[in-house]
């Protein structure tokens, strides 16, 4: 998914840019949040997947403007107008630890929110630049934290920011979590002085997007034939340490039987293939590199079960599986303690086993393969669940009543 094309606003943090900016046609009156979506370019992860999707939802609604707030990926600030609503790129000198190093930001945070008159500034954590950008804020904005992951890895990084973002953590006038998982796993949400304002609002993705129309049938059965006779499994991710992918490449071993499509790539991705040969099963696991994202559903729809094998509560949620969920297929993933496994409901949706084990993994799968009456049944419930708890519409409506209880 990608962005419509870049508009140039002039030179970073110029008076020329910013009167360009400001001079934007106005908004009807009415509930105006802005959003602090960390990153807006090709390569989104699945926080700024999840801002996009909210944005647009939320913008669909009478009365409500929200807008997003990003460092950009060069020292060139910019105003992108996407969907129904804009983007606002902060000239940046790029990125250390995951962090934009963009000094602008905090001044035009501030800005934003006094000319355009946002009411609500909406941050997405871990986040250390938004952290120090909401000191800044002027004392009337409501601030709502959405709390997508703690700082799993990075310890030494996390007692830095502790004094910059506890602050923020308690001045939050609400906090959201995608699953209960999400605050009960949390050892850095202690310090929020009000767990009556943590809302549990699920992620959503537009479902009917995923729907089996002829053409993505036929490019799945053009897949499938590419392996006759096998089963499938399919994962998708970049090829990171949380996600566990080589402990899935050793499941092949005890499922030869199946051919393992993993799609991504990543700084692990020479250190898999290698494995793959070591081990005797690199003629059954196909790299795919990136797949496009309008051939994205027929891989989900070729498989025969879905596998994620991430094995750190980096992976809180895993919107894959709630994709792979909405095409009829049965999830296997490890059990993290986290939101993991409030999407995935061991047999319910799939099966959960615990992290770090191939022969669990490869248990699982087998289960899965052999019994088509099982994997037809949790693949139905899947996507029933889906349905239910996981569409942008529930999202939207349930992020707006939040909004206006904070402004009631």
């Amino acid at each position: 998914m990608t962005a419509t094309s870049d508009t140039a606003s002039g030179s970073p943090g110029t008076p020329e840019m910013q009167r360009s900016v400001d001079k934007l046609p106005g908004d009807p009156a009415g509930l105006r949040v802005l959003h602090f979506g960390r990153f807006f370019n090709d390569n989104f992860g699945g926080i700024e997947r999840h801002v996009m999707l909210l944005l647009e939802e939320l913008n669909q609604q009478p009365g409500v403007k929200a807008d997003n707030l990003v460092a950009a990926d060069r020292l060139k600030s910019e105003v992108l107008p996407v969907a129904n609503y804009r983007v606002h790129k902060v000239a940046s000198f790029g990125v250390l630890a995951s962090t934009a190093l963009a000094p602008l930001m905090l001044w035009r945070a501030r800005r934003l929110i006094k000319s355009q008159g946002y009411q609500i500034a909406h941050l997405h954590f871990p986040d250390p630049l938004t952290a120090l950008c909401a000191r800044f804020f002027p004392r009337n904005t409501k601030i709502v934290i959405s709390w997508h992951s703690d700082v799993i890895r990075q310890t030494t990084l996390l007692r830095l920011l502790k004094p910059i973002v506890d602050p923020i953590i308690r001045r939050a006038h609400a906090i959201v979590g995608a699953t209960p998982g999400h605050f009960s796993s949390s050892t850095q949400l202690k310090v929020y002085p009000h767990p009556d304002q943590m809302r549990v609002i699920p992620y959503g993705l537009r479902l009917a997007d995923y729907a089996e129309t002829p053409a993505i049938k036929a490019g799945a059965q053009a897949l499938r034939d590419q392996y006759p006779g096998k089963k499938i499994v399919f994962a998708i991710g970049r090829h990171i340490y949380y996600k566990g992918f080589e402990y899935l490449i050793q499941a092949m071993v005890d499922l030869p039987e199946a051919v393992l499509l993993l799609g991504g790539r990543g700084p692990l991705t020479a250190e898999l293939k290698a494995l793959a040969e070591k081990i005797g099963v690199a003629d059954r696991v196909v790299f795919t590199g990136r797949i496009p994202d309008e051939q994205l559903v027929e891989y989900y729809y070729a498989c025969d079960v879905y596998c994620m094998p991430s094995v750190a509560q980096s992976e809180a949620f895993g919107i894959v599986q709630v994709e792979a969920m909405a095409c009829k297929k049965p999830v296997v993933c490890c059990e993290l303690d986290n939101g993991v496994t409030y999407v995935n409901r061991h047999e319910e949706t799939g099966l959960v086993v615990e992290p770090r084990n191939p022969a669990a993994l490869g248990a699982a799968l087998g289960r899965l393969f052999a019994d088509d009456t099982l994997r037809h049944k949790l693949g139905k419930q899947a996507y029933d669940r889906a349905w239910s708890e996981f569409t942008t519409e529930n999202m939207g409506t349930k992020m707006l009543a939040l909004y206006r209880s904070l402004l009631a």
